[in-house]
């Protein structure tokens, strides 16, 4: 029996996520707006969200949440994390059962939740459940390009039986437990390449891009172990991996965020012209309330937070950040 995942949210990454998949599994893709669901029937493919791409005979659009689950061995949550509370509180009306894969990144506005935090107070008694993250980017994925990713829960042997029933020879998973940790790294690594792409279009080059990277990977190991993470999750495809990705890849939306920011658009407009959601813009606002929260240092987050906060231009803002003083770099 061909096994089946609904993919729960019609943007690129659960589009391409989806696409990789059915070439083993049965996909149902679906998207809360039924107009969005003809279209993506009548044009065969994505146009908006990843055009270029046609959807596979196994990948099935549909607009009815209850048809979607019916049958499936996985749920993955594909929405932005904006969309999370929504969906959860959906599923637990529906009765759904099915053990639950979320790919959202970022911290819900206003709450400063993690994705887990949204789950367990929108839907208490939920299924097993897991978070699937690491440096990829939609349209390779869904290319069939060579990718590693990881999963994480608090069930180990959940971890890894999703690793098992979603590998293929291009797609490597690895499994773990640190929930908080693979989260974290999704969530700041987007703040972290805004900052980068910012740098970018300010022309203040590579070396400076380095620096920014390898202190963005400080701010976000520091937080994280505060929060309850591992370094050793930091250190890895979730952390650094998708760090590093994210903050120098020419597909990167919240680095060419950051580029658009610095050639002088508003966030209004640079928002418009990307098309697509930038989940680091609200995850700059929410991570730097949650770092003054906890007492720990985040200059850069707090930088690209004051620019989208319209408090600073992004040269004033990175003039800031080079007048700080001195400090050993262990802290």
């Amino acid at each position: 029996m061909v096994m089946r995942i609904a993919v729960l949210g019609a943007g690129a990454w659960g589009t391409a996520l989806g696409v990789r998949l059915a070439a083993h599994v049965e996909i149902s893709l679906w998207a809360r707006n039924a107009e969005q669901v003809r279209a993506l029937i009548e044009d065969g493919s994505n146009r908006r969200y990843l055009p270029g791409q046609n959807l596979p005979d196994a990948v099935i659009p549909v607009s009815d949440l209850a048809e979607a689950t019916r049958d499936a061995t996985y749920l993955i949550a594909a929405v932005p994390v904006v969309g999370l509370r929504s969906l959860f509180t959906c599923l637990q009306e529906h009765g759904t059962r099915v053990p639950l894969i979320w790919l959202s990144k970022g911290f819900e506005s206003g709450s400063h939740r993690l994705p887990h935090q949204v789950l367990a107070e929108a839907w208490p008694a939920h299924p097993p459940s897991a978070v699937l993250s690491g440096p990829s980017f939609a349209q390779e994925v869904a290319a069939g390009l060579p990718v590693a990713l990881t999963v994480a829960s608090n069930d180990a042997d959940f971890a890894r039986r999703i690793a098992q029933d979603l590998h293929d020879p291009m797609l490597r998973i690895y499994s773990g437990t640190d929930v908080i940790g693979v989260e974290l790294g999704g969530a700041i690594k987007n703040v972290i390449a805004i900052a980068a792409g910012i740098a970018d279009g300010l022309g203040f080059g590579l070396n400076a891009r380095a620096a920014l990277v390898t202190r963005g990977l400080a701010e976000m190991t520091r937080l994280g172990l505060k929060l309850g993470g591992r370094a050793e999750t930091f250190m890895g495809l979730s952390g650094m991996g998708d760090l590093i990705l994210t903050c120098t890849g020419e597909l990167s939306r919240n680095r060419q965020l950051g580029l658009r920011l610095a050639a002088g658009e508003s966030l209004e407009g640079a928002l418009r012209g990307l098309g697509h959601v930038a989940e680091g813009a609200t995850t700059a606002l929410e991570l730097d309330k949650v770092a003054g929260e906890t007492g720990i240092d985040m200059p850069i987050t707090a930088a690209v937070a004051a620019i989208i906060r319209q408090d600073m231009p992004p040269r004033e803002a990175v003039s800031a950040l080079l007048a700080r003083g001195l400090k050993d770099e262990g802290v």
